[in-house]
């Protein structure tokens, strides 16, 4: 499907050595922002997961013990479900977000790189 690891590395390896480019303070400064945005946006992500899997928790345990349709028709496995789906969309939604508002922020429209 791709290359090796071994593969990769000695390609990687050599290219940064032979390179006639040099690499502008900008563009390092330009990746720790982006790596940035990123780690900002796991953390928010995993934050809003947690919240929402306790939000359908609650409630579809709730709706189990108490509703007769639920009792008669959701499982374990579709109690998982419920609470599982919610909070990997709540996840991937924050994360994207997120990661959208700090590009941004770090945008520098008009002003030279």
């Amino acid at each position: 499907m791709g290359f090796p690891s071994e593969v990769r590395d000695i390609f990687a390896t050599r290219r940064s050595k032979n390179s006639p480019l040099i690499a502008s303070p900008a563009e390092d400064l330009k990746a720790k922002a982006a790596n940035d945005c990123v780690q900002e946006g796991v953390r928010a992500g995993l934050k809003a997961a947690a919240v929402m899997c306790v939000v359908t928790a609650v409630p579809t345990l709730v709706a189990v013990r108490k509703i007769p349709w639920a009792k008669a028709n959701l499982n374990y496995t579709g109690q998982a479900l419920i609470i599982s789906a919610v909070s990997i969309a709540s996840y991937f939604i924050t994360v994207d977000k997120t990661i959208l508002e700090c590009a941004r922020r770090n945008a520098q429209y008009g002003k030279p790189t």
